[in-house]
């Protein structure tokens, strides 16, 4: 009897033996029976398939030979990418006519264009400060200190709440000091990644200046890391990002990238 196979980290389900009854129940309820190990990956990961929720909140479009999505944003989604925006524009001293998520990647636009890869992080730092009050953070960091709950809280509440940020993502398993934690989030697209197709935008606009705010602000050390073949990224939590961290030496998509072709940033 064959093998199934679900998500890509390689995890199979095979159904039970028994009665002809049984085998119909055990298809319908797939048994776990390992994860493996994914070479260029820095956990091991248990894989759970995409959701249907994920899938609700894409709407996939086709062109120039390749799939990309149309996001549907509730009201929840929209006030949090205005309330971005224009803590980004307080910051920055800039303003756009752009509405939505649109708008949101124009001001990010504007802080690379005008400025370094060092004045980029401190801005969005300055920015995530501004957004987010201190008493509650130091809350938050007082209240819940590194561990399992903690870091599986961390990774729970991102899945629920930055969706219109990042895209539907979901939680994943790895290995901390020997015991299996659900401290990953996976997003399968990042959005904003895609939206802008920029490596330095990624870099410097996300991943450096939000694992700092993250460290510096709640306690909790947090690895992102992106894939720059299929634009998926993984948020780690409770992991140091490496010294020699490999998504830093990443080239610039150099044709495809919007920030580069459209504003004359320069990313390189």
């Amino acid at each position: 009897m064959k093998a199934s196979h679900l998500g890509d980290g390689g995890t199979k389900c095979f159904p039970r033996r028994g009665s002809e009854s049984g085998n119909r129940r055990a298809s319908r309820k797939p048994m776990m029976v390992s994860a493996t190990v994914i070479p260029h990956r820095p956990a091991i990961y248990t894989t759970l398939s995409t959701t249907d929720e994920m899938r609700a909140l894409l709407v996939p479009i086709k062109g120039d030979n390749k799939e990309s999505y149309k996001y549907k944003d509730n009201w929840f989604d929209l006030l949090a990418i205005h309330y971005l925006t224009k803590a980004i524009q307080a910051t920055t001293g800039t303003s756009n006519k752009k509405q939505g998520y649109e708008g949101l990647v124009e001001a990010a636009v504007m802080i690379s264009k005008k400025h370094g890869t060092k004045a980029q992080q401190n801005l969005v730092i300055q920015t995530l400060q501004k957004a987010f009050p201190v008493a509650i953070l130091t809350m938050i960091k007082i209240l819940l200190p590194p561990s399992t709950f903690t870091r599986e809280f961390f990774a729970a509440f991102t899945t629920l709440f930055f969706p219109w940020l990042i895209g539907p993502c979901e939680v994943r398993e790895s290995e901390v000091k020997g015991k299996t934690e659900k401290n990953v989030v996976y997003i399968p697209k990042c959005r904003f990644l895609e939206s802008t197709n920029c490596v330095g935008m990624c870099t410097n606009l996300c991943k450096i200046p939000c694992q700092s705010f993250i460290q510096d602000s709640l306690g909790m050390p947090v690895y992102m890391n992106p894939n720059f073949e299929d634009m998926s990224c993984e948020m780690i939590f409770g992991q140091q990002a490496p010294i020699d961290d490999p998504s830093l030496k990443q080239p610039c998509y150099r044709k495809s990238c919007i920030a580069k072709q459209t504003h004359g940033v320069n990313c390189s």
